[in-house]
């Protein structure tokens, strides 16, 4: 069973608009990158909006540790990355609702951004 943040935490998660994820480099640099964020069935995710090349993705996938940044609370989590297309299409019809009043939003719902999902466990 899967690690799951708390509910007070998922509902200011589901209700806030960005946060920052931290990465760290193979040398050993911290990175931080502000990012948009969905919970879908009590589950946190993240995708790249750069797809594959985004740094802060290639960081958290080589080594699948991080962190999230929530009105300055620093808070360690796990990466996992999805392969499942259920989810991911759900993950992307969460985007969409979230987002709906951004320009921006269709550049996480690309093709090339899809496999970039990433689902967040608290350490």
């Amino acid at each position: 069973m899967p690690k799951q943040f708390e509910e007070p935490l998922l509902n200011q998660l589901n209700s806030i608009e960005e946060i920052d994820i931290e990465t760290q480099s193979a040398t050993g640099r911290t990175h931080r990158t502000t990012i948009w964020v969905v919970v879908v069935d009590n589950d946190v995710y993240v995708r790249s909006v750069r797809g594959r090349a985004g740094r802060w993705y290639r960081e958290i996938t080589a080594n699948l540790q991080g962190a999230i940044y929530i009105d300055g609370r620093r808070l360690p989590v796990r990466a996992i990355p999805i392969t499942d297309l259920a989810t991911i299409a759900r993950v992307s019809n969460s985007y969409l609702q979230k987002y709906r009043n951004s320009p921006f939003v269709n550049s996480l719902v690309r093709e090339e951004t899809l496999p970039t999902t990433l689902r967040l466990e608290p350490v």
